[in-house]
């Protein structure tokens, strides 16, 4: 084991254990002005959450309530984090959490084939397990974290009342045997997973997730419902859908899409009643599997802006980018009146002067700024760009001299891995 997991897991349990002797409420006022401290010095943790918001269209936020959003979303994540410790010694966990309508997902455990639970991250989501196996047995899915004491901690704490929590290497297995017992499987599915392969629309945008909870599902004939959650005046309130089966007769492509439109319908649904408390700090939007663009560069909103000078020797490399960033959301700015060629799914800005391209863009986590304006760049940094690439920044990261490489072989060279 390593000294510095020790030193971490020890560091977290001693600074997190005051927060054992302060009531909820103090705890939650604590928590939210830790969160704006964070949404002011992390920057990670803000343009992640800035663009997120940005990007989802279903909201229809001003850029006032994206920033308010984004702030109250950080504030959430920090209030979960602080309730570790308080959840590790709560007795009764009925006096911070209670659903509102146990009694159908109860009675359909009397069934042989178990039940499926699909949820995700809101307000503090371990909730969700811990008030569940309260009442019935019940074994979830755990992403371990490669600290291993503070993992088997967290673990400790889910396992509290009698649940049993399994890696997703076994989930397959241990979903099958947990149903088979007739106790329910909770899977948190709100995550972007695109080695998955499979994806539909959530909250008004491509995303792609796991068609686990489906695929089980359909082969076991167990009920699929979503558990969620909402923080009300420090009390978090459950609520579960109404469950649905698949249909064995039908193809399992088809009630495998069918399933899944419905709980991610049903968990977005929810999302928007309370935005604020859903986690918007993972890559919910992310397009692209390991091994594709470098990690550096692999996101999922991507600003591209062409130069009045020199724009004739960059147009013809542009559909290289685009096929680098073939499905992600992509915007190209461009002087006005220029020949721009014609790319799928591709959005258009035009200006005519140079002040017209300092908008206030919460989304593009990426910018190529190819005017090279450090000022522009400056502008882009402050918003949620995670990464502000010009020319000679390429040059320099792919170690080659100016005009070596095509650029085309130039963007393949930095961004791309080998092909």
């Amino acid at each position: 084991m390593k000294a510095s997991h020790v030193i971490v897991y020890a560091s977290i349990r001693i600074l997190l254990w005051p927060f054992t002797l302060l009531p909820y409420s103090a705890l939650h006022a604590f928590g939210r002005v830790c969160g704006l401290v964070v949404y002011y010095c992390v920057p990670k943790f803000r343009k992640r959450a800035l663009s997120n918001l940005a990007l989802c269209p279903a909201l229809k936020l001003s850029k006032e309530e994206i920033i308010a959003t984004a702030k109250g979303s950080i504030q959430n994540v920090i209030i979960t984090c602080l309730e570790y410790p308080k959840l590790a010694r709560e007795k009764d966990i009925t006096r911070i959490a209670t659903c509102e309508n146990p009694d159908e997902a109860m009675s359909l455990l009397k069934d042989d084939k178990g039940i499926i639970f699909f949820c995700g991250h809101q307000a503090n989501w371990e909730l969700l397990f811990l008030e569940a196996t309260t009442r019935m047995p019940g074994v979830a899915i755990g992403r371990p974290t490669r600290n291993k004491l503070l993992y088997n901690w967290v673990v400790s704490i889910r396992e509290k009342y009698g649940g049993k929590i399994v890696e997703p290497r076994n989930a397959v297995r241990e979903g099958l045997r947990a149903l088979k017992r007739r106790c329910f499987l909770g899977i948190v599915g709100d995550q972007g997973m695109p080695q998955a392969g499979f994806s539909c629309d959530f909250l008004g945008r491509r995303a792609y997730t796991s068609p686990l909870p489906a695929i089980l599902a359909y082969r076991t004939g167990a009920p699929l419902l979503v558990a969620m959650l909402r923080r009300e005046k420090g009390h978090y309130k459950i609520y579960y859908s109404a469950p649905i089966h698949a249909n064995p007769e039908a193809e399992m492509e088809h009630e495998v899409d069918r399933l899944m439109k419905y709980v991610l319908n049903e968990l977005g649904k929810s999302i928007l009643e309370h935005p604020d408390q859903w986690m918007w700090q993972h890559n919910r939007w992310k397009q692209q599997v390991a091994g594709s663009v470098k990690r550096p560069f692999r996101f999922d909103c991507i600003r591209v802006i062409l130069p009045k000078e020199g724009l004739n020797q960059l147009l013809p490399h542009i559909p290289t980018l685009r096929e680098i960033y073939p499905t992600e959301h992509f915007t190209l700015c461009a002087p006005r009146g220029c020949d721009l060629p014609l790319l799928p799914d591709v959005h258009y800005r035009y200006y005519d002067k140079d002040s017209e391209l300092f908008e206030t863009d919460y989304a593009s986590k990426v910018v190529f700024n190819f005017t090279g304006s450090p000022s522009l760049s400056k502008h882009y940094g402050k918003l949620s760009a995670v990464q502000i690439l010009t020319l000679p920044d390429l040059w320099k990261i792919a170690k080659a001299h100016p005009g070596s490489l095509d650029t085309s072989d130039l963007f393949y060279k930095v961004l791309r891995y080998a092909r």
